[in-house]
């Protein structure tokens, strides 16, 4: 599965995507797979409240499924000006 990350959260994992082997079920499975690697990870995900996810270029909810999914994204909420 194909994972991007984006603004602060990219900055703090120190990549802008990868590809990435998960038997994670749901978007937050995977972010326990993730912050399970290392800091750098456990820090991005840390406050899950600060992020927004998007599952095949879909915004969806941290217990959204991926199963079929190809691609998960997360970044930072944004606003509009």
């Amino acid at each position: 599965m194909k994972v991007l990350y984006f603004a602060w959260v990219r900055e703090r994992i120190g990549l802008p995507r990868e590809t990435v082997e998960t038997e994670a079920t749901t978007v937050a499975d995977l972010v326990e797979e993730l912050r399970a690697r290392e800091e750098r990870y456990a820090l991005a995900f840390s406050d899950l409240s600060a992020l927004r996810v998007a599952v095949d270029q879909e915004l969806c909810e941290f217990d959204a499924p991926l199963a079929g999914a190809h691609e998960v994204a997360f970044f930072p909420p944004m606003t509009g000006g």
